[in-house]
């Protein structure tokens, strides 16, 4: 129990230094490591994998949108091309010579389907001016139109052309021309019939440059082989050379609609997407900055981190306030085992308040306590035992020699100091030997501890009774006021005591005893205790001599009461030798 205390007092006094890793503390510590792994798996694996969606998401809705606009591209190119072939296919040949005529034909058509905003022409077959134009312009009819690219290629036999997109010359707007040959019933090409529109022309690509994607964003027309953009969102890259036409050109020739992350003319970061015009090599090309696309990431982002803030100020708060109730119960049973173990309130059980954790703690101190109990009581009653063992004989519990010795020294001492009086009275019975041979030590020890407790029925407080060893049995007789009669009225009851028959283990036996005694006075000469226990194992010897079942005191010749000693006694105060005793 000693080793116990000291062990709890050495934990207490640790306990100080063990503060920051308590349950609360750990407790706190698991939940902000359990939000912040939760914070961390969703910005490093849950965000990633929402903004790939979006991605995806961003991704279709600007091809889709591009598909649609590169669609009403090519209708709108397509319906170019039907309308000027038409013309030229059936313009009227002899308008050719009278040019008021033909510029009232090309009104009239102009008038019907004014798809080409810039008018329309009729070019001499060798490309020296001009014919006839709606809306008339001057000095048309001295352009000479034969070292144009566009012109040439038409000569050479190709039907319909579309020039490249360029500026024109006098105002810089970007503009572009459709050609197609005008043939006679040989198939020779006599006129050429030219269409000029604005690139920005509404109903052709004034949509492209005016439709705006999301808040910033906007859509591009590219020609790869060109290198050049047709038309744009923003109007002063159109007609510029773009540095990223090869990435548009591979969309192309791959016929695939990515949707990546590409850095714009202006170095800023964008999601772009192709989709093809397939009349002309064009690509449409919708473009987001990724700012303004990933946005909702971005304010996901700032809402759990804002919201993963204010859940761990708020789970902080609810620890300040909530564990240390929660805890309490823990912290009152800690409490008692400590003041237990301080020793500043007895050790005993705990009442169980709660089923669950700490009522299990509760439960095992509790069994604890009790295991300490049972083992203090265990042990006690082990000393208990020993120290009686120590001082008293294991067969009959009367005190032992060594007790005797001690009880005597002390009677001694007291009866000197007072002028008391003692006596001892040494007790040996008479034919036990034969007990033992004839019947065995089982009966034989039946009959001494049913000797010790004849000796012992009556006693007073003070005396002592002792087993000296074998069958002799000794009393102590303190604070006598005569020690002769006191003592020889207590030997007769004990002879008597001991003269009755023995009822042990079936069998009935008779013993008797010899007794002798020695008195101390309380004056004269100092005696020890082993001087008068001496005296009355001599006066013992001397009843056995003279018959047994007599009384002889160490001061006396002869024996008292009952008969005359056989022998003569040994002189006053020897010690005869031990004869063999019956």
């Amino acid at each position: 129990m000693m080793v116990w205390q000291q062990q709890c007092h050495l934990n207490d006094n640790t306990r100080n230094m063990m503060k920051p890793f308590s349950i609360k503390m750990r407790i706190v510590a698991l939940t902000i490591g359990l939000l912040l792994t939760l914070v961390f798996f969703r910005l490093i694996v849950a965000l990633p994998m929402m903004q790939s969606e979006l991605h995806t998401l961003v991704s279709a809705q600007q091809f889709s949108i591009a598909s649609y606009i590169a669609r009403d591209i090519d209708h709108s190119i397509n319906a170019r091309r039907a309308l000027l072939s038409g013309l030229a296919g059936r313009l009227p040949t002899e308008l050719l010579a009278d040019p008021v005529a033909m510029a009232n034909w090309l009104k009239l058509q102009h008038q019907v389907n004014p798809l080409f905003s810039r008018g329309l022409s009729v070019i001499r077959a060798d490309g020296t001016g001009v014919i006839a134009d709606y809306p008339a312009k001057n000095g048309r009819d001295r352009i000479d139109f034969a070292g144009t690219e566009w012109f040439r290629t038409v000569l050479q036999g190709q039907a319909f052309i579309i020039g490249k997109p360029q500026r024109e010359r006098v105002n810089g707007t970007p503009t572009m021309i459709m050609a197609a040959s005008v043939r006679d019933g040989q198939n020779k090409i006599i006129a050429v019939l030219a269409g000029m529109t604005n690139l920005d022309a509404p109903g052709f690509l004034d949509g492209l440059q005016q439709t705006k994607l999301g808040g910033s964003g906007d859509f591009l027309l590219v020609a790869p082989d060109d290198n050049v953009f047709i038309g744009a969102g923003d109007p002063s890259l159109v007609l510029k050379r773009t540095p990223i036409s090869e990435a548009y050109s591979r969309y192309v020739r791959t016929r695939t609609r990515p949707g990546d992350i590409t850095i714009a003319p202006d170095g800023t970061e964008e999601l772009s997407t192709v989709a093809s015009v397939p009349s002309m090599g064009w690509v449409v090309v919708a473009r987001l900055p990724t700012q303004e696309a990933y946005a909702p990431i971005e304010a996901l982002r700032n809402v759990m981190l804002v919201g993963s803030l204010v859940v761990l100020l708020f789970l902080l708060g609810v620890f300040h306030l909530m564990l240390p109730r929660v805890m309490r119960p823990l912290t009152t049973v800690a409490r008692s085992m400590r003041s237990m173990a301080d020793g500043s309130t007895a050790l005993a059980p705990l009442e169980v308040q709660t089923n669950d954790e700490v009522g299990d703690l509760v439960q095992g101190f509790n069994h604890l306590v009790a295991c300490l109990a049972e083992k203090e009581t265990a042990l006690e009653a082990s000393e208990a035992r020993m120290a009686f063992l120590a001082h008293h004989d294991t067969l009959t519990g009367l005190y032992n020699r060594g007790m005797l010795e001690d009880h005597l020294q002390r009677a001694l001492a007291r009866a000197e100091r007072h002028g008391l009086q003692l006596a001892i009275l040494f007790c040996d019975l008479d034919g036990f030997k034969p007990v033992n041979d004839n019947f065995g030590h089982d009966v034989g020890d039946a009959v001494l501890v049913e000797v010790a407790t004849r000796l012992s029925r009556g006693r007073r407080r003070t005396d002592t009774v002792a087993r000296q060893g074998g069958d002799e049995f000794v009393l102590l007789l303190d604070d006598l006021e005569d020690g002769h009669v006191d003592a020889e009225r207590l030997a007769r009851q004990c002879l008597d005591a001991l003269a009755q028959a023995y009822e042990v283990v079936g069998h009935r036996l008779a013993l008797s005893a010899s007794i002798g005694v020695a008195v101390y006075h309380g004056s004269g000469d100092a005696v020890s205790a082993t001087q008068m226990m001496a005296r009355a194992d001599s006066a013992m010897y001397r009843a056995k001599r003279a018959g047994k079942n007599k009384i002889c005191f160490n001061d006396e010749m002869t024996p008292r009461p009952n008969e005359q000693p056989a022998n003569a006694a040994a002189p006053h105060g020897s010690t005869p030798a031990r004869a063999h005793k019956q």
